[in-house]
């Protein structure tokens, strides 16, 4: 039987990762298998760069966080060795860095996320990865509202000029 040291600490980290995963734009869940410690911490300073968590938790603690947290239907996917990366700010900069680490490493796979308090699958995952980042968003907006400004304007001097005529 562990100690009351130990599973009060036990209990700190479930309450700790379920609330990291309360206030998370993004949780996703990937395979922790065949990388090194080289690429493990190149991953994660990448990951920390757009201020996102890695961690590599029990599958119990993990099971025991979300459903602390509220959500149900992660049990399917913890097998084997998993790592949780946390999105604080951004929904899509986590899947876009993890996607492209993917791309160049056939063992790297989705296991699934969390978006909206809701379970989503890992194919789910990989088309938010896809998406345009925040700021190419931001621009094509800026673009499109620039445009259409100066549309306005154009049409505005054409009636000014017919009513002047």
């Amino acid at each position: 039987m562990p100690s009351e040291k130990i599973l009060k600490q036990k209990k700190e980290q479930v309450q700790s990762l379920a609330e990291k995963i309360k206030n998370s734009k993004i949780v996703i869940f990937t395979e922790y298998r065949g990388i090194t410690v080289e690429e493990d911490a190149k991953l994660r300073s990448e990951l920390r760069k757009e201020n996102n968590e890695c961690m590599v938790v029990k599958n119990s603690t993990i099971s025991y966080a979300a459903k602390e947290a509220g959500i149900e239907g992660l049990d399917a996917i913890l097998e084997g060795p998993t790592a949780v990366i946390i999105g604080n700010e951004d929904q899509v900069a986590p899947a876009r860095i993890l996607n492209g680490y993917a791309k160049d490493h056939d063992f790297y796979k989705f296991k699934a996320g969390i978006m909206d308090g809701k379970v989503v699958d890992a194919n789910e995952i990989k088309k938010l990865a896809n998406l345009p980042s925040k700021e190419t968003l931001q621009s094509m907006l800026a673009s499109a509202l620039i445009g259409n400004i100066r549309n306005l304007a154009v049409v505005l001097n054409q009636v000014r000029e017919k009513q002047e005529a």
